[in-house]
């Protein structure tokens, strides 16, 4: 009785969610590239080709890294679009990780290809697309309005209303999606002394960054404390979100300290400005890219710092991008438990399972790799134009990778072929990560078995 209606329906496309996911992410830079090479999205020869390109790519993958001021060389219409492409950006790697993760996690036993792929495009998944959709859409919305009210009411400074609001809107969004865009030429150096204001951006880039399932978690956590106005005992945190949350505050932590330890700019700061400088800065390098200091200027062993930061990023199914914290996390669970000599890796009271132990190896070893060969590829392509020394371009290459956007001044001086695999390395940053994690949790693995050998090492 069924197979007439099967036959009306007619064939239906398979699709794999890593096709969806860069397919999705290619047409959308694509779209932004050729708005932003509209006459009127910029100011006459300010922005060609390849910067459009770069900076739709920037945008989309949440990013932040830019060749061209964003508030000097593109028109209101360009800032618009370049707003509406990080806002695309941001909501579209949110959704798919939440609905991917939330699906293979009920299907880990099952992994399959065939399985993922039915969960992901039927009916049912539809349904459940439409309600996950609904959540982000609404708490992504609801935090980006609050925070620009407040940012609006930190920064206005009686100029024209419209153009203050606007800057509100672009900062909030840019902050909540981890973006790093600012319509000042020095990211928000001006502001460092609005303790206020940075207050409020630190608070929309570490909510951007923890992830749709730790915000929800977190405000169903609230509700019930509320409701139960304290008295009642309140059921523990999941794991995830126990890991996520001592990871992100110990990263914040530890980078903040290793900031002060290095020394920064300015010098002739208070101590509450340098603290609280510090403390920016390591929330910001977390993938968000806002600078409230002079980057080039620091250091080189706070540089180094930031690195460590940048490449760790943020938490799977946030805005932002890097290895992850729970990546980092499950990786030195298992270098302690193996200088322990213990044969099992355990995170708070929770035994971690051997395939997700090396799921998390993997991911960072193929992050080491490819971050390597961009060096490395750097170091040919900048030699001649000397646009930056050995230690910058590492900072540039991990900023790109891990979709932060912090830049020692050499992104503007880049030669075309170096800007060329920045744009790749910022695609992969955001898609990559994401598009690894479901191929390793829904592929399947060999099942021919070679015989044991040993091999010397140390």
């Amino acid at each position: 009785m069924t197979e007439p209606k099967q036959q009306k329906l007619g064939p239906r496309v398979q699709m794999s969610p890593h096709a969806l996911l860069a397919g999705s992410f290619v047409a959308l830079i694509a779209a932004g590239t050729i708005l932003l090479c509209l006459p009127w999205a910029h100011l006459p020869a300010r922005v060609g080709l390849i910067d459009a390109l770069f900076t739709a790519t920037s945008a989309v993958c949440v990013t932040g890294l830019i060749v061209v001021d964003t508030g000097r060389d593109f028109t209101p219409a360009g800032q618009a679009i370049i707003m509406v492409l990080i806002q695309a950006g941001g909501l579209g790697v949110m959704t798919f990780a939440a609905l991917a993760f939330q699906v293979l996690g009920r299907r880990m036993s099952l992994a399959s290809m065939a399985a993922v792929q039915d969960a992901l495009f039927q009916r049912e998944a539809a349904t459940e697309f439409g309600h996950t959709f609904k959540h982000i859409l609404a708490a992504t919305f609801a935090i980006e309005l609050l925070g620009a009210m407040m940012l609006f009411g930190f920064l206005n400074s009686g100029g024209a209303p419209g153009a203050s609001v606007f800057s509100a809107a672009f900062h909030a969004i840019s902050a909540f999606c981890n973006a790093g865009f600012s319509l000042n030429t020095e990211s928000l150096i001006k502001w460092r002394g609005m303790h206020g204001a940075m207050a409020v951006f630190s608070l929309l880039i570490v909510l951007g960054g923890l992830g749709h399932t730790v915000l929800v978690e977190l405000a169903r956590r609230a509700v019930l404390l509320v409701k139960n106005r304290g008295r009642s005992p309140v059921t523990r945190l999941s794991l995830n979100s126990r890991v996520v949350l001592t990871a992100s505050g110990a990263l914040i932590l530890a980078g903040a300290i290793l900031i002060l330890i290095s020394g920064q700019t300015p010098a002739e700061g208070t101590v509450v400005e340098k603290v609280s400088g510090a403390v920016f800065q390591s929330v910001t390098a977390r993938t968000a890219g806002f600078n409230s200091v002079n980057i080039g200027a620091l250091p080189g062993a706070a540089l180094f710092a930031l690195i460590g930061l940048m490449f760790v990023g943020g938490s799977p199914g946030s805005c932002a991008g890097g290895v992850k914290t729970t990546t980092t996390a499950i990786w030195l669970a298992r270098v302690r438990a193996s200088l322990r000599g213990e044969a099992r890796v355990h995170l708070f009271d929770r035994q971690i399972s051997d395939d997700l132990v090396a799921r998390a190896g993997l991911l960072v070893s193929l992050a080491v790799l490819w971050n390597a060969a961009g060096l490395f590829l750097l170091l040919i392509t900048e030699a001649r134009t000397h646009a930056g020394t050995f230690l910058e371009l590492l900072f540039e290459q991990i900023s790109a990778f891990g979709t932060v956007g912090l830049s020692t001044g050499v992104t503007a001086r880049l030669s075309t072929p170096g800007r060329l695999w920045i744009i790749l390395t910022m695609f992969v940053g955001r898609t990559g990560p994401l598009t690894l994690a479901i191929w390793m949790v829904s592929g399947r693995g060999s099942r021919v078995q070679y015989p044991k050998g040993t091999v010397m090492i140390g």
